[in-house]
């Protein structure tokens, strides 16, 4: 990723906006053993307390980076229950990269994370529905077949 994926422009200006970076050797102790990291690079997303809450692992190009990163940053504060901050991360991802590989996931969770805000089902069934027509076939619009059945 140093060659290609790192020293791309956008890439440089969205961790600088949004992450405080932190590199670490895939062998340093006792990191590499807490976080087991067993390959590189591996990409850990973490909260101000120093806890995980997404993980890429292997070479992303500058175009799945960013939205790989804008879903790390939206499970952080969708799983410290701070939905309208991770449904604003979500929207961005969705809307800038619909085609990237965590745009599935990022429908699917923006569903979830409008349910966990308002109780209401039809964020969970919007969720489905767009997953079938712009993501049939997914490992995510699977998930969300259930959500087919609400009203």
């Amino acid at each position: 990723m140093d060659a290609v994926t790192y020293p791309d422009d956008l890439v440089a200006r969205f961790i600088n906006a949004n992450l405080i970076p932190l590199r670490v050797k895939s062998d340093s102790m006792p990191l590499s053993k807490d976080f087991n990291i067993t390959w590189t690079p591996t990409l850990i997303t973490l909260d101000q307390d120093g806890k995980e809450h997404y993980r890429t692992v292997g070479f992303l190009a500058p175009t799945e980076l960013i939205p790989s990163l804008l879903l790390g940053i939206s499970k952080v504060y969708f799983e410290t229950a701070k939905f309208d901050t991770s449904l604003e991360a979500l929207e961005r991802l969705i809307s800038e990269y619909p085609k990237s590989k965590a745009a599935p996931e990022a429908v699917f969770l923006r569903g979830v994370a409008g349910y966990k805000s308002t109780h209401d089902g039809k964020h969970l069934k919007a969720a489905y529905e767009k997953l079938q027509a712009e993501y049939p076939g997914t490992e995510w619009a699977d998930r969300a077949q259930p959500y087919r059945l609400l009203k």
